[in-house]
This record gives C-alpha cells, structure tokens and sequence, in this order.
C-alpha cells in the first residue's frame, strides 16, 4: 500500500517548476528565452550559442546559471531577476492540489533551482502560498544547484530537516538521485515515468497521489 511507504515522512519537499503547475503551463519556456537573452547580453554572443551554452551548461552543471557562475563569473542576483521576470497568466488555482497538499501530515516546504521571490509568486498564482511551511530558492543553497548533493544538504540543514523522515517530489528525475541516497522516499512527478533505482514511485498527477497518502 503506497501510504504505508509514507507513514514515517514528516517533512514534504516539493520541486515548483513543473511539479507544483501542470507542464502545460509552459512557464519554463518564458524563463528559456529570457536565459538565452541574458547568455546572449552576457557574454557577447549570437542566439544559437547563447543556446548551445543554456543547454550544455544545464546538462554539465544542473543548471545554467551553475555553469555562467563558475566558466564566467556571472553576479547571480541580477540574472535570477531577469530570467525569472515573467507572466504567470496561465497559471490558476488548483483547488484539488491545495485539498490533498492541506492534508498532509507534518511540514511542507518548496525547494527550486529558482530564486524564493519567483516560487512565491507562482504559489501565490496557484493559491498555495498559505500552505507552505518555508519556500527555499537557490540563493538558501549557496546557489548551489539541484542535482548536487550540497544544494540539499544546505537547504536541509538551514530548516532543520532530517532526510530520514521526509519525501521529494520532482519532475526532474536526476534531481532524486542525492535524495534517494540521503534516506528520502522520492517521487516522481511527470506525464511519463522513467524508471531508475532512485525513483520510489512516479505519478503523472500529484493531487490524486497525495490523496492516496492521507
């Protein structure tokens, strides 16, 4: 029985960029384009380089402001601002995902690769910023990102959470691998499931797996 596999977790951590809001928001392709305008500005290079470095410096580095920070010595406080300076229109409330999240037992908190202003804004566009706990940006990780290990270890450590009695819900598989290892139970949260020995469980919709956990 899936809820069994929770019955220890007292802390819920929860990735926001295509975790929190449905993929069909494609908030992350705004946030693209205003990365590739910021590499362009940055670094005095054409579009499809300032591309190629987006792309190659996400895959390298987990994301690419890890990858302008340490090839370039990019001031990551005006680059959080630009790139995350964008509509949340499409967004709305999700009265089925504030029920089940309401539910749970214990904390509940936000980890993103993004900055703390931007996740508040897409919570507050989704009516869930009253359900959270804390909500930890880049900035509480020592601007060390998601898929490394000292990004978690930095935001566990300022909220006091212990791994062992806590679960991680993302939609970027690779960023459950240090959370696996840590005692988490991980979940994966996509349209379609890609199997890996650090994923506990995959859902393609959170509200109706959380349901299941109460």
């Amino acid at each position: 029985m899936v809820r069994a596999a929770f019955s220890h977790v007292t802390d819920w951590v929860f990735d926001l960029d295509n975790t929190l809001y449905p993929p069909q928001a494609r908030l992350f392709d705004q946030i693209e384009r205003r990365m590739t305008r910021f590499v362009m500005e940055a670094l005095g290079v054409n579009r499809d380089e300032a591309d190629r470095l987006r792309r190659d410096y996400w895959q390298r580095y987990g994301t690419t402001l890890a990858g302008l920070m340490r090839e370039h010595g990019v001031d990551p406080g005006p680059y959080l601002t630009h790139v995350h300076d964008i509509s949340l229109d499409h967004l709305e409330p999700d009265a089925a995902l504030t029920e089940a999240l309401a539910a749970l037992p214990g904390r509940r908190i936000v980890h993103t690769n993004g900055s703390a202003p931007y996740a508040m804004r897409v919570l507050e566009a989704r009516g869930l910023a009253h359900l959270f706990d804390a909500v930890y940006g880049v900035e509480h990780a020592q601007f060390h990102p998601k898929p490394e290990r000292a990004a978690y270890l930095a935001v566990f450590a300022r909220d006091g959470l212990d791994p062992a009695r806590a679960a991680m819900f993302e939609d970027d598989p690779r960023n459950l691998a240090a959370p696996h290892r840590m005692g988490m139970r991980t979940v994966h949260v996509a349209p379609a499931p890609q199997p890996a020995d650090h994923i506990h469980h995959h859902t393609d919709d959170l509200a109706a797996f959380l349901v299941r956990l109460h």
